[in-house]
């Protein structure tokens, strides 16, 4: 993760690799690259707060629907799923801790292209199959996904505007694509050779804000006196 300054833009453009997620408040812009991998956006309007990630699974995901359409959340559990959840669930989690409303978060997903073509089982397209994740997941959890550009065969650049939830994309071709597709496949491989990160639980949309209060309130009380 770095910052840097473009001549396009008037804020600072602070820029997030795969793996990461950053969230603020402040008047910047987040911006990321993207090939095979997803970039959620999520935020809330009405705080001028939001976040980004960027992340990919390193196998399959195959979602069992049970009655009524909706996918088994044990699903999520599976091993290349993991990866997914803990990035979405970290940037729920920072959001909500800053404040945001539960209620009035909303999502916006780019990236999944066909950059990196097949997964070791060699029945989909990793594009595909982070996007079905997603999608499953923003469902499951009930955010709703205001806008979204994904899959096709071309890379993608995107600005995220975080206090008026506006992104910009560009589409990336050439050279580049190369070297996208190398950081990807060296994320991917890192994701498989690694432990897992720690146990990931689900909880109601109440369990979660009263998480995120208490949180708040304990980082209150560490913070010095105001002179």
């Amino acid at each position: 993760m770095y910052t840097h300054q473009l001549h396009a833009f008037r804020q600072p453009v602070v820029v997030i690799n795969p793996g990461e997620y950053l969230v603020s408040e402040e008047d910047i812009i987040i911006s990321t690259v993207l090939g095979s991998c997803i970039a959620v956006v999520l935020y809330d309007i009405t705080l001028g707060l939001g976040g980004m990630n960027h992340f990919m699974l390193p196998g399959a995901f195959r979602p069992h629907p049970m009655q009524g359409g909706r996918v088994n959340p044990q699903d999520f559990l599976e091993e290349s799923a993991r990866y997914g959840m803990y990035a979405m669930e970290v940037l729920i989690n920072e959001l909500l801790k800053r404040g945001a409303n539960r209620k009035k978060i909303q999502a916006k997903v780019f990236g999944g292209a066909s950059v990196i073509h097949r997964n070791d089982e060699g029945r989909k397209n990793i594009a595909d199959t982070n996007i079905d994740f997603v999608f499953e997941y923003l469902e499951t959890e009930r955010i709703p996904l205001v806008s979204f550009d994904v899959g096709g065969s071309l890379a993608r650049k995107i600005f995220f505007f975080v206090k008026t939830g506006k992104v910009l994309l560009k589409r990336i071709k050439g050279p580049s694509v190369a070297m996208i597709q190398d950081q990807e496949l060296s994320y991917r491989k890192n994701l498989s050779s690694r432990p897992q990160e720690g146990p990931i639980l689900f909880f109601t949309d109440s369990e979660k804000e009263d998480a995120a209060s208490g949180a708040a309130a304990a980082e209150k009380k560490t913070q010095p006196p105001e002179t």
